[in-house]
């Protein structure tokens, strides 16, 4: 109940603000629009199907783009916070690799993988790639002795000693990864279908710019917005289940 109290308060506050800027900013609506316009362009584009259509399309290539690219980010960081030696071979080059942004790779992404869906999943990839892989290291190499110590008394070996000892031991520090890694990869979405693509949120964005559509671009950022907090929202409870699962304390919110 408070939750829903704190939440519409929050949106009030929000919407008042927005429409007393709009006052007293004394911008054209073309540039700048109040919330009922935006509301009558929601409407407008969620009637003709093409809200819908960009959602499903976004949401297709960021679930493709950002599984794939978690599963083998905690698969390698299994591997590698094991074996110390080589990691520490192959930490400067991702140390190296991570800062760079995704967006800095597009030419070479579009060069190799032509226009189309391949662009923007690659982004993704990219983008969520190094904050799972390095949580997962970093949690492998901090794992509590005690959990080694029991899997050699009952004489577990590899590969059950990763899979079934040690990742649910640090799956709570590789939450933490999947969270980052997720808006990261949110946000690379959008910049990625700017470029090359003719569908999705992020071309939504570009073609409301064009045509001065300016309550369609608050649109396509607002649902933006709700779209990452509903995903977020999906990992937290996917986390929640897996730790009933496996009888790890969840974390606390405070």
């Amino acid at each position: 109940m408070k939750t829903t109290i704190h939440l519409g308060g929050a949106l009030l506050l929000v919407l008042l603000s927005w429409q007393a800027i709009a006052w007293l900013g004394g911008w054209n609506e073309a540039l700048f629009p109040t919330p009922s316009q935006t509301v009558y362009g929601f409407a407008e584009i969620i009637a003709d199907g093409v809200l819908l259509k960009d959602i499903g399309t976004s949401l297709y290539r960021f679930l493709l783009g950002y599984t794939s690219s978690v599963l083998l980010a905690m698969a390698l960081g299994l591997v590698l916070g094991w074996y110390h030696n080589i990691w520490a071979f192959l930490n400067p080059i991702a140390q190296v690799l991570r800062p760079i942004s995704p967006v800095a790779w597009l030419p070479f992404i579009v060069l190799v993988f032509g226009i189309g869906d391949m662009p923007s999943l690659v982004i993704i990839f990219l983008a969520a790639f190094f904050p799972v892989l390095l949580s997962t290291v970093a949690a492998v190499r901090g794992i509590e002795p005690v959990y080694l110590k029991v899997a050699q008394n009952f004489g577990i070996g590899q590969p059950q000693l990763l899979t079934k000892i040690i990742f649910p031991a640090i799956f709570p520090r590789i939450a933490t990864g999947l969270h980052l890694a997720l808006g990261t990869a949110w946000v690379f979405l959008v910049a990625g279908e700017m470029v090359g693509t003719q569908s999705g949120l992020g071309f939504l964005i570009i073609d409301a710019r064009n045509n001065l559509r300016a309550d369609l671009l608050m649109t396509a950022i607002i649902t933006i917005g709700v779209l990452g907090l509903l995903l977020d929202s999906s990992i937290t409870l996917l986390e929640k289940r897996i730790y009933r699962r496996w009888g790890i304390p969840e974390r606390s919110n405070a």
